[in-house]
């Protein structure tokens, strides 16, 4: 009798075949860890520039980005760019009365509604301030000996009006040391400014400033002496180059009394000249 057969058992294959896992979980972890390298670079980037910046920049900066301020000071966010980056609500140190220190705010009259109502020829003012900072500025940076010359220059709006300021610097000087003589460089500076101011129908104020560094007694004068005829000088280069007379409303030399860096009294960009175009008067 034969043994019987042992049964076949079935060879069993597995096949195991492995779904593909997208890049790396379809790369969704790259784009969370950009946000998360973003993030932190912003984070360094705030740090670094609360310890390299003044409590004055760190305001304009923050100014800069409030939705409730009325930016009246445009293209001037960066304190190193032609316009010096300050803070339209910032004190600027000008007197305007006996005890009254300005600021760039501006106050708006109202009519008897009680609603805001702009004075007569204060919209027309500021549409010919920004016009005429727009083509001294391009007068200065096209004409490529005069370009150095643009960080010179300051526009700051206050309650008189818009004031231009000419800064010395340790390497430009408005007028000879010592002296109410102006140098070659502020003759085509000044120049420049009266072919714009030329035709406008606003009063000019004219202010002298000088840093606290003492006059030599050996020269006879002082600070406000220097800084009343620094005043006087710059209003008759403007007479010579085609401003009327009658439009001056006043020159004043104030020596080292509104300095416009007061931490450092000696500063040289102490020393400038101001020209200020008063608003016109209400009707």
């Amino acid at each position: 009798m034969a043994k019987p057969t042992a049964p076949v058992r079935p060879v069993i294959v597995k096949k195991i075949i492995e779904a593909p896992h997208g890049g790396h979980h379809g790369g969704a972890w790259k784009v969370a860890y950009a946000d998360f390298v973003t993030a932190m670079m912003a984070f360094f980037l705030l740090m670094w520039l609360l310890g390299a910046t003044t409590e004055k920049q760190r305001k304009a900066l923050a100014d800069y980005f409030s939705p409730t301020l009325i930016t009246t000071k445009q293209e001037s966010a960066g304190s190193t760019s032609f316009f010096g980056g300050d803070s339209i609500t910032s004190v600027d140190k000008f007197v305007q009365r006996a005890g009254q220190t300005s600021t760039r705010s501006m106050t708006i009259p109202r009519d008897a509604k009680g609603g805001p109502k702009e004075a007569s020829g204060l919209g027309q003012d500021k549409a010919n301030f920004r016009d005429l900072r727009e083509r001294l500025m391009r007068k200065v940076a096209s004409d490529k000996s005069m370009r150095r010359f643009a960080r010179n220059l300051r526009f700051t709006e206050t309650r008189e009006g818009m004031r231009i300021d000419l800064i010395d610097e340790a390497n430009f000087s408005m007028f000879i040391s010592g002296t109410d003589i102006l140098t070659p460089d502020a003759i085509k500076l000044l120049s420049q400014v009266a072919d714009t101011l030329r035709g406008l129908p606003n009063g000019l104020i004219i202010r002298g400033h000088t840093d606290a560094q003492r006059v030599s007694a050996a020269l006879g004068t002082n600070n406000w002496q220097i800084s009343s005829a620094r005043a006087e000088a710059t209003r008759a280069h403007l007479v010579r180059s085609g401003i009327s007379d009658s439009q001056f409303l006043r020159i004043e030399g104030v020596a080292d009394r509104e300095p416009y860096f007061p931490k450092n009294p000696y500063d040289p960009r102490n020393r400038r000249m101001s020209i200020t175009l008063g608003w016109r008067t209400v009707s």
